[in-house]
């Protein structure tokens, strides 16, 4: 135990000489020999030298470019967790024998090593070609329990991703595309540090918010109901998608929407994720609508897939398909609402009977009249055939010469 404790003395002593030796140097690159061995020593078996080495390698590794490669690999291996976590159980059995269990204070010289290590990862990132793998490298410690190491991880990542925004982020959103298994803790991370620094971290302004809602359209593909929400309230609040933008980044939002609600799919009734996913979308599409953005896609969705199956879909879901279609109703164009206006005539025949009854579901009827009432005015001619109202506007397509008392009759006794 004294040899080792004495060999362990005398290696972190060497290392010391290599580093004052070369912190003295005029010019350091006569001094290769001595980084290499420094270098080398993450390989041996001292654990004060490896965190020792960790301090040492970032500090000159703008010196020696040769030797990046080999001084990022050797930083790696400091962070591999698994590597370090079979030498802390080396070490825990061994003193165990020695000293009949107990263990002498030496829990955590692992995470000890691989703290000195994350810190000195912002230094590395000074040269472009490693940024990416190095934000990789964080991203992936972000599953670390130990809040002092999490903490590590993220002071490293918002250095590095101060120093190089573009090749920082990919990383970690590649993770989010692909997701992997530390997708939700990128996640969290991008919640919490990276978003609400926007105004700082996104210059210039308009390619960096272009490239950031490009990562994001990549990353939504596959996402649960609330990462969608964060990732669209982000890009909301973006000023390229301010209020002065021009519709066309309205209608980009639309399509990022409609693409979550999946409107290329078969409706389902028995697929309740589907459903609530697409009321869900309608909900988050609407404050975009009212911008201008065209409603059309969703309204001819309910059209031809949702107003068939309606009786079929469970009670409870019902009355929330109305109610968005009650809300988008203001927005929709004349062309939608000529298209839509048939499909709510007969859910309001079904809904509000000609008979007086009891079971009459009033919230069904407030939001079907209202949907009608806003469909109806933007294209007034179509009501004609459907309820027997007749507008004249001089134009030929006030038929004037057919009949249609009976389906006037027929409505208003409803």
């Amino acid at each position: 135990m004294a040899a080792a404790a004495a060999d362990d003395a005398a290696e972190v002593e060497r290392l010391y000489e290599l580093g004052e030796r070369l912190s003295s140097a005029n010019d350091k690159s006569e001094h290769a020999a001595d980084y290499e061995a420094i270098i080398a020593a993450v390989k041996g078996q001292s654990a004060k030298a490896k965190q020792l080495a960790a301090q040492l390698i970032p500090r000159f590794f703008r010196s020696f470019p040769a030797l990046g490669t080999r001084a990022m690999s050797a930083m790696f291996d400091l962070v591999d967790m698994e590597e370090l976590a079979i030498q802390e159980f080396e070490v825990r059995e061994a003193l165990k024998r020695m000293k009949g269990g107990k263990m002498m204070g030496l829990d955590g010289i692992p995470i000890v090593i691989r703290i000195q290590a994350i810190r000195g990862f912002p230094l590395l990132g000074k040269d472009t070609e490693f940024v990416s793998k190095i934000a990789d490298v964080l991203g992936q410690l972000l599953t670390s329990e130990e809040n002092v190491e999490r903490d590590a991880v993220h002071k490293a990542l918002m250095s590095l991703i101060r120093q190089d925004v573009k090749n920082s982020l990919q990383p970690l959103f590649k993770h989010v595309e692909q997701g992997s298994e530390i997708r939700e803790k990128i996640i969290c991370f991008l919640r919490d540090k990276v978003f609400p620094l926007k105004a700082e971290l996104l210059k210039p302004q308009a390619e960096m918010e272009r490239f950031i809602t490009d990562l994001i359209k990549k990353s939504v593909q596959d996402v649960t109901g609330s990462e969608f929400e964060l990732f669209m309230g982000f890009l909301r609040s973006l000023s390229i998608f301010g209020d002065s933008a021009p519709r066309e980044s309205f209608q980009e939002l639309i399509e990022i929407i409609q693409a979550q609600a999946d409107l290329n799919s078969q409706f389902n009734v028995s697929d309740i994720d589907h459903i609530e996913r697409w009321i869900s979308c309608m909900y988050m599409a609407l404050p975009i609508f009212m911008r201008g953005a065209s409603a059309s896609k969703f309204l001819n969705y309910f059209v031809k897939q949702i107003v068939p199956a309606f009786e079929k879909i469970p009670e409870e879901k019902k009355l929330d398909l109305l109610k968005t279609i009650a809300s988008s109703s203001p927005y929709a164009a004349a062309q939608d609402s000529r298209q839509l206006l048939p499909s709510v005539v007969q859910l309001l025949k079904k809904y509000m009977p000609g008979k007086k009854v009891e079971d009459i579901n009033h919230n069904y009827v407030e939001c079907l009249l209202y949907t009608f009432h806003h469909l109806a005015h933007k294209t007034p001619n179509t009501t004609n055939s459907l309820c027997g109202y007749k507008i004249v506007t001089g134009q030929p397509s006030d038929r004037l010469g057919e009949d249609f008392s009976e389906h006037y009759k027929d409505f208003t006794e409803r």
